[in-house]
């Protein structure tokens, strides 16, 4: 009985990749040093996959494992290799632009909080192998007494999440299927996994007939490895018998997302000679497998299949690598936690039970105490009862035409200007927040550095010509740890570093009980800034559903219920904020589109109870108070309907990698209310020209009225330096004036 896992993080345990490559970006060191620690990170992962029978490789990337295929594939854009640079070089050049190149776009691998490269195409792609990368891993590992599985994004997969503005990206497939081929005759290892995530979405038969035909013509190679094609994140529908009925040698099923696969796997007479691979362990929570269940999994499937194999259900990215580290969480929620590593150790032990002909107690591994549904830990009855009595009412706010009509005591001009929210976290005041930690600091001196620090802020705003102001953020380490660490029912880690994308990692909380608010958050901070200017000052909230997505969930409980007892607390905040003179408040929502179900048919439902939760959190502002949301990198078309359910009095929006796409979107569907299209990548270190804000401001006047839109960055400015942040803001207020003067 063979163990292995889909993938495993690869920042480092204590960040190493990020901080390695942030050095090289700045200068401060050389492509031999980085390397050195992408070797070390390599033979790290190994040494913890040694207890696997297969170890999965290729899983490393220094940004992203889409752009490594780019490179893989030859398919770099020409506008990066006309620069001149190394290949690493125009590597990190498409993933965050260079003299004036813009970088590719940037959006969410499927319904996770990972963020990819989109691959951009044409009709005059040649894709040619350059396999140096994968080579030279397998070699490493060879050298350390390790035989990978290389792992490949499959070339359905790649194809359907690239973009083309002249032609259908998988009419490029039997080209990219013989660099494939190519690519498996060269590689001299046992098996190949080829993730196909794409095939649990919504696929046409035409796209069906393609998966057929790739792997057909792949399993048909006379000289190649055994081909394990993995499909994650839900349930592959048609797309199961499909790949069952070519030649490939396993599949890889992901029955955390999807038990409803197992009687479909057990029933398929294709699979009776082939390798199932049986996801059973959840690769993107936190919480302790119930291993009876998944040897109950197991058990069912011995005997339909050829040969099973214990896994994961997908990768191992999406967690943090070690819960025994944790030493600060109350031990009643920790003793329920699986991370990486621990997750490493249920495949182990799960494999022993299924081979062992003494068997394995799986009861030792249980959670203790019981099932956290059954914990007073979690259990708060006001919580419970306050969600029972929502009305429909506390969802509605009074008619848009009134609200606009009440806001106009704002007084604010046409393309309004703001930013989104965060300042630049500058290492004066991630040093501050780790001296109060610390206790080198007490809170009054803590609160007068985050004060001067705000008001520097303020003075900045104003000095830039910045029409609505936000006071920086500054005493947030982040926007979903920041309220977790204040609401009952949450828990944070200490080091439970999760990759969002490149070297931007988070921490996500651990929402384990009923979510309650003990006393307001952000009201002194807002009151305090608004105090130090005549202009109107933004409350800024996280909405409940980013608070979800981004923070690893309770399994106990419907995510509806959860995400009211969220939106209630912040209700009571958005009371307070307007009870201290608070005019304008943004809930931002960046998640909506990421919890969006990979099914057309599952979508209805996610939107009713996701944007009703929304709506129960801004439901009491009365209509003066303007209530912004924002959203970033995404695919907006499929939740258009959903933003203008938020019924929000202004949107700001992801646009400046897309060229103001969204807009036409909104437009289609009618959107009455205000919008604020990013015009400044604020993901990449670029500073955008007068030139180029100008282009971008009369783009959107194209689709949208003066009167509807607002001018704003595209996200927080926290990850940027305010070397970057200024001039670029001057640049986007000067734009705006100029443009403003012509209407």
């Amino acid at each position: 009985m063979n163990t292995t896992v889909l993938g495993y993080p690869r920042i480092g345990a204590a960040r190493e990749l990020k901080h390695a490559v942030e050095k090289y970006w700045s200068g401060s060191s050389d492509a031999t040093e980085l390397e050195a620690t992408a070797r070390r990170l390599r033979a790290g992962t190994w040494r913890d996959l040694a207890g696997l029978d297969v170890v999965p490789g290729n899983t490393f990337s220094y940004y992203d494992q889409m752009l490594d295929h780019v490179e893989l594939f030859g398919a770099v854009p020409e506008r990066f290799r006309a620069l001149g640079l190394s290949s690493l070089d125009t590597y990190f050049a498409m993933a965050r632009g260079r003299d004036g190149v813009v970088p590719l776009e940037l959006t969410k691998w499927f319904d996770t909080n990972y963020h990819y490269l989109v691959p951009e195409l044409d009709k005059s792609t040649v894709f040619r192998l350059n396999p140096a990368k994968l080579v030279t891993e397998l070699a490493e590992a060879r050298d350390l007494g390790v035989e990978l599985r290389p792992v490949l994004i499959g070339p359905l997969t790649f194809l359907l999440l690239s973009k083309s503005q002249d032609c259908e990206p998988l009419s490029l497939l039997d080209q990219l299927v013989e660099v494939y081929a190519e690519l498996l005759g060269r590689l001299d290892v046992d098996w190949v996994q080829l993730d196909e995530p794409a095939l649990v979405q919504d696929r046409t038969p035409a796209e069906l007939d393609a998966l057929r035909r790739t792997y057909d013509k792949l399993a048909a190679l006379t000289d190649r490895p055994r081909l394990l094609v993995a499909t994650y994140f839900g349930d592959p529908g048609p797309a199961l018998p499909v790949l069952a009925s070519t030649d490939v040698d396993g599949l890889a099923v992901d029955l955390v997302s999807a038990p409803g696969l197992i009687p479909q796997v057990a029933a398929l007479p294709s699979l009776r000679r082939k390798t199932v691979v049986a996801g059973v362990v959840d690769g993107r929570n936190v919480w302790r497998t119930p291993l009876g269940d998944a040897l109950s999994t197991c058990t069912t499937l011995l005997g339909s299949v050829g040969r099973l194999e214990v896994s994961t259900a997908c990768s191992l990215l999406h967690v943090p690598y070690d819960m025994e580290v944790e030493d600060e969480l109350d031990p009643r929620v920790r003793e329920r936690l699986a991370f990486a590593r621990q997750k490493v150790d249920e495949v182990i032990l799960l494999g022993r039970a299924l081979s062992s002909a003494e068997g394995v107690d799986v009861d030792l591994a249980k959670p203790a105490g019981g099932p956290v549904k059954e914990s007073d830990l979690v259990r708060d009855q006001a919580v419970r009862d306050r969600v029972a009595a929502i009305r429909p009412d506390d969802r509605q706010r009074p008619p848009y035409d009134e609200r606009r009509e009440a806001q106009r005591s704002l007084g604010l001009p046409l393309l309004t200007t703001t930013t989104i929210g965060s300042f630049p976290q500058t290492a004066d005041l991630r040093r501050t927040r780790a001296d109060l930690r610390a206790g080198r600091i007490d809170e009054a001196t803590y609160d007068e550095r985050i004060r001067a620090e705000i008001a520097d802020v303020i003075r900045l705003q104003e000095d830039l010509g910045l029409d609505v102001l936000v006071h920086g953020e500054p005493e947030r380490n982040d926007m979903v740890q920041y309220f977790a660490e204040r609401l009952d029912g949450f828990a944070t880690t200490r080091l439970g570093w999760v990759q969002s994308y490149g070297s931007r990692c988070v921490r996500p909380p651990i929402l384990y009980g009923e979510v309650s608010r003990p006393t307001a958050m952000t009201v002194p901070w807002t009151s305090y800034a608004q105090s130090l200017t005549i202009r109107p000052v933004k409350g800024m909230l996280t909405g409940p559903v980013t608070m979800l997505a981004w923070s690893f969930v309770r399994d106990d409980q419907p995510l509806p219920v959860t995400a009211d007892q969220v939106a209630l607390a912040l209700r009571d905040e958005v009371a307070d904020l307007v009870a201290s003179g608070t005019r304008i408040i943004q809930v931002d929502e960046p998640a909506l589109r990421e919890l969006l179900p990979v099914r057309e048919a599952d979508r209805k439902a996610y939107l009713d109870w996701s944007v009703g939760a929304f709506r129960l959190a801004t439901g009491g502002a009365p209509a003066a108070v303007q209530v912004h949301t924002h959203l970033c990198y995404s695919e907006f078309g499929a939740v258009i309907t959903g933003i203008d359910g938020l019924d929000a009095d202004v949107t700001t929006i992801e646009a400046a990698r897309s060229r103001m796409e969204v807009l036409a979107d909104l437009a289609a569907v009618g959107f009455r209310r205000e919008v604020g299209p990013g015009v400044y990548d604020i993901h990449s270190p670029r500073v955008p020209s007068l030139e180029e804000l100008t282009v971008l401001i009369h783009s959107a006047l194209a689709t949208t009225s003066a009167e509807q839109l607002w001018i704003n960055p595209d996200c927080g400015l926290k990850t940027r330096g305010y070397a970057e942040v200024e001039p670029a803001l001057r640049n986007l207020t000067t734009a705006t004036q100029q443009v403003r003067a012509t209407l």
